[in-house]
Parts: C-alpha cells; structure tokens; sequence
C-alpha cells in the first residue's frame, strides 16, 4: 500500500505534464487550420487579366481606355516577300515541340478625340480568345512565348479604322516590325476594292486570313481560313446517308453574285432542272431564299442537292463553302486564284471541286461524269473536314495553331493521314502504327496450307527450314477426312514445326491469327511453292522489315480494266505493271490475319469459302485499302510451282478458275465501293544482283532468274 501509494502522486505529474504539451499542439494545429481556411476563402484580389490558369477576358464595358495619338508612327503596310525562314524568329520557340502563345491585355483604343478605333468585340473573335488561352499553346508569361497575338478584333475590317489599327499595332509593347505577331481576319477589304488580304499596316505579321489569292498569301508564312457564318453554323441540320438520292445535281444558293454568273446559272437550270439557282428574297433573310416565288429554307435546302456552287463575289472567300459542308454537300468552287482554307494541309481535292471560271457553262457535263463511288467518298471527306476544322470558330483557331506549330516543330508535325483521313476511317491506319503486342520472338512464322500433297509439303518443309529468319513453321492442314501424317514421317528440322488441323476445309483458315505464330511477319506459302531458294527467303523477309505495312512477295498480278466487257479482269500474264502479289508466297503482318478474320466484310469471305477461290485477292485488297499503299514484289522469279506436278493437279491452270479471278475482283470492288489496289511498276531486288561480282561476295547469291 505504501509504495502504491507513492507512485501516484508522480503520475499525476507527468500526466499533467504531457497534457500540457498535447493542448500546445492541438493549438497550433487548430492555428494552422484556421489560417488556411482564411487564405482560402477571405476575398482577396487576383489579375484580372491574365492569372497561371489562363486568359481572363474581363467585362468589356470597363477595359482600361488608351488613346492613341495620331502622331504615332504607323508600320509597314505588309511584307510580300516574308516566308517561314526570313520573317519568323523560330528561336523564340524554345519549348520542346509545341509553340508557345501570348495574347495581349484587352484595352480600349480610342483616337485624340476619344473616339473608339474599333467596334465592340464580336462573339466570333471572343471565341478565337477563349480558344487559345484554354489551348496547350497558351503561355501567361510574354518572356516565354513564340507567338503573340493582339487582343484586337480584326475579323472584319468593315468594323475598323485601318490606319489607326495600324497605329495601334506598332505601340504594341513586343511588336518589333510585326515578328513573330499572328492576326486574325475573314473579311479584308472595303468597299470598292475589296482586297485579298487585311489592309491594316502589319509588317511582317503572320495573318490567318479568310480572303487570300495566290497573289496575296505568302506560302508557308500566312495560314488560309475559312470564311465562318455563325449564324448559319448554329443551326441544327437533319442527319442524312451519303447514299440517300438528292432532288437537283446541284444548287447555287448565293446572294450578290456577278450578273454574268447569274445569266449563265440561269441558263443552264432551264434546260437542266437538277439545278436549282436560288436568290435572296423580297423579304431579306439569312435562313431563306427563293427560287421566283417559292421560298426554301437555307441551308437545309443545300441537303437537296450533291453539289453546291461556291462562286466568287466581291470577295474571294465566301462562307457558302463552310455552308455546303455542314450541309454535307460536295463544293463546287469556281473561284480563280482563291487559296482554299488550310491548303497547306487538307487535301481539297478529296472533298471539293475546283473549277475554272471560264468552265461555269461547262458544269453539267462535269457534274455528271462524277462517279457515285467518288460521290460517297467526297461527302465523307467534306463531312470530316467541317466536324474537325469548321464547324466552331474554335475549329479553326486550334487547326490555325496547329499548322503553325508543325511548321515550327516539322519534325513532330501531323501526318498527311491525321489532317486527312476520316474517323473512324473505312478500315484502319498502317499497323507500323497499330497498337499491336511486342512479337515474342523475333524473325517470321512460315504458314503453309496443304490438304493432301504430303510429298511435296515435306520437301517444301525441307527447303524454307534452311531460311536464317525462319523462328517456326506452322502446317495448316485442311484436310478433315483425313488426319495429318505420323510424327515420324515428317522431315526432321531444326526448327519448331505445329500442326493445326482446321474443322472445315476453308480457304480462309490460313489467315487466321493462331496462337501459334508469336512473330509478327507470317510467310504464307502454299505446299506446292517449291523453287524459292532460302537467299530468295531471307531477301524477301529483310524487304519486309523495311515496310511491315506491305504485302511483300514474290507472284505478282495485276487487275486491268477489260474496254470490251466493262469489267474488271485478273491478269497473270508477265507485265510492266503489278498490283497485286499473291499470299501464295508472300510476307504479310499478323495484324491483317486479325482484320481478315474478324473485320472484313463477311460477304467477301463467304465468297471466297464458297468459290474456294480468290482469298489472296481478297487479302490484297483489305491490305490496299486499309493501308492506301500497293504491294512489293521481290526477286525477278515467275516461276514457283515444282516441276513434277502436272497441270491437273495445278489449279491455276484452269480457264474456269481465271474466269472466277476476275468476277471476283469485279465483286470485291462492288462490295468496297471502290478499286482500293494500287498499281507499281517496280520490284526489290539485292543491290548486287546483276553486278559482275563473284558470288562470296554477294550477301544474297542465290537469287533465281525466273
């Protein structure tokens, strides 16, 4: 008891003690907390202008007013001369990979009598300032930047004083005669002369104008767009198929144009009523015109018609370019010496016509030798071109941004197929690019199909086996009545060798992705294929790796247009030309077996399985059209099959079976839409193959002739 109760008293103690210290930390915790919360949400002031998140526009009503003397100098009217590599400082854009843009605090500009230099902002360049301080380019720090761009309105130049603007640019703090400055103008030009480009005094400005001439645009310095019609673009349109027939060949539904133009639309819709000319009505508006006293609603009415007419007016660019596209309408522009909008990239003539004005009478008989396999094509194109480059004054700044930027960073610019191919495409991009899982080992997987020519498999087993790159053979085997041969029969090799037996006997089976082949390239070879050497081999395989986007191989074919029959026709006689090379022994990527087996169209291979005929020219064109690039053939040898068999047991030998080669090719094509195989009038062969070296000096010797 005693000693308990001596210990006591010192507990008390220390716990008082430690108590102490922990009221002292939840203190200052408590303190810390409170702090933060004060900082955080007590009002307190930030830049209203420009802040680390982005470009603020402020309320436009109050903007901090600066008067502009009219003694201030006024800069060069414009550099003709100015390119890429003599009027931009390209050093300025130290980010890696992508150019950097300031813009300029809003201000009111007035002149000495108070007068405002300019109109109210519009909503459109409001949109092109929001665009790019939200964009990956935008930089709040002007020590930083690659680009500046004023926070002046001169989309219009009806709204603006121009030489006061002039005025205006030079007092700019970072102007330096224009460089490395970018200015933003669709409509240039004022009554009557209605120039191609801004007139406001811009020295050595880059101008994304909406107006340019071959005169005016400086190639690869300026950036053509589009003309934009906000209006129009807000409004809804109907979904409608590119296949879907179309009341008029064409509509011509522009206000104001030239009273020849008129004359001469007026002429040819009164012979012709697939055209349609609409003009403004008594009672302007913007959404109707008429044709005499019938009245139609624009644009919807564009969606009547396969093409619209795009003429010039007093200015170049006309927004019925951007209208016929949301209207998904092929453009028919006939406007001399107009640069079209982003030409630097997008490959009008995909998706629009371009026709000379002295052709104007010409139209129907031009109209009318389009194809309707191009039609289709050409409206998917417009399509695609207006969803990601037109359809937003956002659109068209960021394309505007990225062309610059690829103009900067070429190296890590856009590829033709980004600026150009729709998504999702009609097939996909090469699989160089393909999201494919890393190959398991290196070299190629020699796939051979066989059904029942054991002695001829086993010596073509025997010959590929001695190819260096060989990694595995896999035997496909065909037959169901019958089960492949014993283990002990089949040659002895120093390579994996598999058997599949497949459950129907199906042409198609040897594009099938099978588990087995762990390389990406497969060489699929028929059993019968017994003249290819191992160089020949080994040579075909290297070509591959240099474009694993091909079909490389070595029987080449070509598809000709037959005048007498009007059809297509399947060529295996030697020629100039090929364009196609057959899977009878051909290198190909693994990727193909996949899209052949679960992404072509089903009614192509139930042809194929059907005819038991034709799965290497379907194979061709999946390739062709999904790639947009024809095969390569390699070696000068023809000649492939052995020379024991005889022609009843050669297939290819038939008349009848020729006779379903073309109407194949004539289906496939019909299923497509289009020819998709493209012509070559080349092969690959080793660099010393005709040169007068001894054969140890050759890295490939053993190259055949036929």
């Amino acid at each position: 008891m005693g000693a308990a109760g001596m210990r006591n008293p010192r507990g008390l103690r220390m716990k008082l003690k430690y108590q102490k210290y922990y009221i002292i930390l939840f203190t200052i915790i408590l303190v810390g907390v409170i702090t933060t919360g004060l900082f955080q949400f007590w009002p307190h002031s930030i830049d209203s202008e420009q802040n680390q998140h982005g470009y603020m526009i402020r309320d436009l009503s109050s903007l901090t007013e600066v008067q502009i003397p009219s003694t201030l100098p006024v800069p060069e009217k414009g550099d003709i001369t100015c390119r890429h590599h003599s009027c931009l400082n390209v050093y300025k854009c130290g980010e890696v990979n992508k150019i950097t843009v300031y813009i300029y605090p809003l201000r009111k500009y007035v002149d000495d009598n108070g007068i405002p230099i300019s109109g109210q902002m519009s909503r459109e360049f409001h949109e092109v300032l929001s665009a790019i301080s939200e964009s990956q380019y935008y930089v709040s720090d002007p020590e930083r930047a690659c680009l500046f761009v004023p926070a002046l309105d001169l989309l219009n130049q009806n709204t603006l004083r121009v030489h006061e603007m002039g005025q205006v640019l030079g007092q700019l703090s970072r102007w330096s005669g224009g460089t490395n400055h970018l200015l933003f103008n669709m409509l240039p030009g004022t009554i009557p002369d209605f120039n191609t480009v801004l007139d406001v005094p811009k020295g050595k400005a880059v101008v994304a104008g909406g107006g340019f001439s071959t005169w005016t645009y400086r190639p690869g310095f300026d950036v053509s767009i589009p003309v934009f019609n906000p209006e129009v673009a807000k409004i809804q349109l109907p979904s409608i198929s590119d296949s879907a027939p179309r009341k008029y060949l064409a509509i011509s539904a522009q206000m104001g144009i030239h009273s020849d133009y008129r004359a001469d639309l007026d002429s040819i819709a009164a012979v012709d009523d697939k055209f349609l000319v609409l003009d403004k009505c008594q009672e302007e508006s913007i959404t109707k015109l008429c044709h005499g006293n019938k009245q139609y609603k624009y644009p919807h009415v564009l969606q009547e018609a396969t093409f619209c007419i795009v003429l010039r007016r007093s200015r170049l660019g006309q927004a019925a370019l951007s209208d016929a596209l949301q209207a998904n309408c092929i453009p028919v522009v006939i406007s001399d010496s107009y640069v079209m909008p982003f030409a630097e990239v997008l490959d009008w003539q995909r998706a629009a016509l371009i026709v000379e004005e002295e052709r104007l009478m010409e139209l129907p008989s031009i109209l009318s030798k389009i194809s309707p396999q191009r039609i289709q094509s050409m409206l998917r194109q417009g399509r695609f071109y207006w969803q990601k480059y037109f359809k937003s004054m956002r659109d068209i700044t960021l394309t505007t941004l990225q062309v610059l930027n690829d103009r900067v960073f070429p190296y890590n610019g856009k590829s033709y197929e980004y600026w150009n191919e729709p998504t999702p495409r009609v097939g996909v991009t090469s699989p160089l690019f393909a999201p494919v899982i890393p190959p398991k080992a290196q070299g190629f997987t020699a796939v051979v199909l066989t059904y029942n020519r054991e002695q001829s498999l086993f010596t073509l087993i025997t010959q590929i086996a001695l190819t260096p790159s060989l990694t595995k053979i896999l035997v496909v085997w065909n037959n169901q009545d019958k089960q492949p041969p014993a283990v002990e029969k089949w040659p002895k090799i120093n390579k994996p060798l598999k058997v599949v037996q497949t459950k129907a006997n199906k042409l198609s089976n040897r594009f099938y992705p099978y588990d087995e082949i762990e390389t990406e390239a497969i060489l699929a070879i028929d059993d019968d294929i017994m003249m290819l050497t191992p160089d020949e081999l080994e040579f075909g395989y290297e070509v591959w790796r240099e474009f694993p986007d091909r079909i490389v191989g070595y029987p080449g074919r070509l598809h000709v247009w037959d005048d007498k029959t009007s059809k297509w026709k399947y060529e295996s006689e030697w020629t100039n030309d090929i364009s196609m090379v057959l899977t009878g022994a051909a290198f190909y990527h693994k990727y193909f077996s996949y899209l052949y087996t679960h992404k072509m169209d089903k009614e192509i291979k139930t042809w194929v399985d059907e005819h038991m005929n034709c799965e290497d020219i379907a194979i061709n064109f999946l390739v062709a059209n999904y790639t947009g690039k024809p095969p390569i053939k390699v070696t000068p040898r023809k000649k492939f099959k052995c020379p024991q068999c005889t022609n009843t047991e050669m297939i290819s030998a038939d008349l009848k079976y020729m006779e379903e080669r073309s109407e194949c090719i004539g289906v496939f094509e019909k299923v497509y839409g289009m020819m998709p195989l493209k012509t070559v009038p080349f092969r690959a062969d080793p660099v010393l193959y005709k040169d007068n070296f001894p054969d140890d000096l050759k890295r490939f010797p053993s190259i055949g002739s036929l």
